[in-house]
């Protein structure tokens, strides 16, 4: 028997389990009104798993399809979160660093300018232009030798590529992990019709990205919410072109955001394009390459703390700051064995959690991000991780990185008008297939549970509000019952 699945039997024998025979009577049905919306939207029972746990306070949990291997699409972010916050720990940061192999004399840098990256989830342009304001003030003004980009802090793994729909690969969410994650890799246009002449920019405004404006003006008119501009890359050798097309009224404006170049070429354009503004000049070339043992530090810059990523990532259901999250915690704990920081990082979860006494054979993680048709998990060991970060010393850091209903991030218009606003914090999951929700949730008395409910089918429309009666269900339920005693 190996060490991971000696490690998985002791913390079964040991762990208490967490719903013992003693306990509570257990509640097998859904609330009728969640019954009677999947019928309302022709989805079958089946379906849908529902888990519903009380956390401080009596009373019946509900297991409905709870021990189905299913899809849980961002609700996974969930497991890398907590994770990441008792592996690594709630100040944990990120560092991003400049380095010289050459001397500097008055202003110029004679040598090559090196940028390692730490796996910052969160260096945007800000960051990068505050990095580059330091490299400045510590005497840099010119650079003879090239811009060497480090990008061997994360051993990546080979995972298929994912498009949920087939469509267009530049949208932003879409954007893989990388050592020198940069702005997260996104291009922001913005087409402006000013008094009859439109103009077309992008930010940040790195020089092989081209525009070509075909847009045509009309006169001024309300502005609709779907202006009818196109962006259509072309791509070459050493740019990239962004067609532009469509038709704009005279005072209106459209913006979208894509993503268009690789990493390096990203992360390199941006530092040229900030230090130009600043002033600055590298004469050299663009490359790929690690920092010489020998080379000195020039500037570091930290992240913000783990806390802040974790809420980036959950309100607002981040997937590259997902995948950076997870491989982070790969390359903190990897071994020789590992192969490559996902490897390294499902193991370290899985150890994690069998100490916990969290043993979880339908869990299946792929990146970490639940941006995959991979990632399986049931709704009662989601579930079981939720009551065990409810009494964790990190749970009001955890549960304050979820969306709060009716609030903000995914959940900000959902539940509106009813009496769960403002009563759950609650992580949403959307895929082609998969509708979910895991979180914390109020009932009528104002105890606390933990809510799981997951739908997979393949037309899940509709399905986003028999999730929400889930949770309404849930705080009428404790109301009634409260009644009767």
């Amino acid at each position: 028997m190996n060490n991971f699945l000696r490690c998985m039997a002791i913390a079964a024998l040991a762990a208490p389990l967490a719903w013992p025979a003693h306990a509570a009577p257990v509640n097998q049905n859904l609330p009728p009104q969640v019954v009677k919306a999947l019928k309302a939207n022709k989805i079958e029972t089946n379906a849908l798993s529902v888990v519903m746990l009380p956390l401080n306070a009596k009373g019946a949990p509900t297991f409905v399809n709870a021990d189905v291997s299913v899809n849980p699409a961002s609700t996974m972010k969930l497991v890398t979160t907590y994770a990441a916050l008792e592996l690594l720990g709630p100040s944990h940061q990120w560092k991003t660093e400049f380095y010289a192999d050459g001397p500097l004399v008055d202003g110029t840098l004679n040598g090559n300018l090196y940028l390692k990256g730490g796996g910052d989830p969160k260096l945007n342009m800000e960051k990068l232009w505050l990095l580059l304001r330091d490299l400045r003030a510590n005497g840099v003004r010119k650079v003879t030798g090239d811009l060497v980009l480090d990008r061997s802090h994360f051993i990546q793994p080979e995972l298929p590529i994912f498009n949920d729909d087939g469509g267009d690969q530049n949208k932003p969410f879409l954007v893989g992990p990388d050592s020198l994650l940069v702005n997260l890799k996104a291009l922001r246009f913005i087409v402006r019709n000013d008094a009859g002449k439109v103009s077309v920019a992008v930010e940040p405004p790195i020089a092989n990205v081209k525009i070509d404006n075909r847009v045509k003006p009309l006169p001024a008119a309300k502005c609709p919410g779907w202006p009818d501009v196109l962006f259509n890359p072309v791509r070459d050798a050493d740019s990239v072109t962004v067609v532009v097309s469509g038709k704009l009224a005279a005072g209106c404006r459209s913006q979208t955001y894509l993503s268009l170049l690789d990493h390096p070429n990203y992360a390199a354009g941006a530092v040229r394009a900030i230090w130009q503004e600043l002033g600055g000049s590298i004469l050299g070339q663009d490359r790929v390459a690690q920092v010489p043992e020998d080379a000195r530090l020039l500037a570091r810059a930290f992240s913000p703390d783990l806390v802040e990523i974790i809420r980036d990532i959950n309100k607002y259901s981040n997937n590259t700051m997902a995948r950076q999250l997870f491989l982070s915690l790969g390359a903190e704990f990897r071994n020789e064995a590992d192969g490559d920081d996902s490897k390294a990082a499902q193991r370290v979860i899985r150890q994690w959690l069998a100490k916990k006494g969290l043993i979880s054979p339908h869990l299946v993680i792929e990146n970490g991000s639940g941006l995959s048709r991979a990632e399986r998990v049931s709704a009662r060991e989601l579930a079981s991780l939720l009551q065990a970060a409810w009494r964790s010393p990190y749970a009001a850091e955890f549960i304050s990185s979820m969306p709060l209903a009716a609030v903000d991030g995914t959940m900000r218009k959902r539940l509106r008008n009813t009496e769960v606003a403002g009563k759950a914090h609650i992580k949403t999951g959307t895929l082609n297939t998969v509708r979910a929700i895991a979180g914390y949730s109020r009932d009528g008395d104002g105890n606390t549970w933990a809510v799981v409910a997951i739908l997979n089918h393949p037309r899940p429309w509709g399905a986003s509000s028999i999730l929400d009666q889930v949770l309404v269900s849930l705080h009428n339920q404790r109301h009634a019952d409260t009644a009767q005693r």
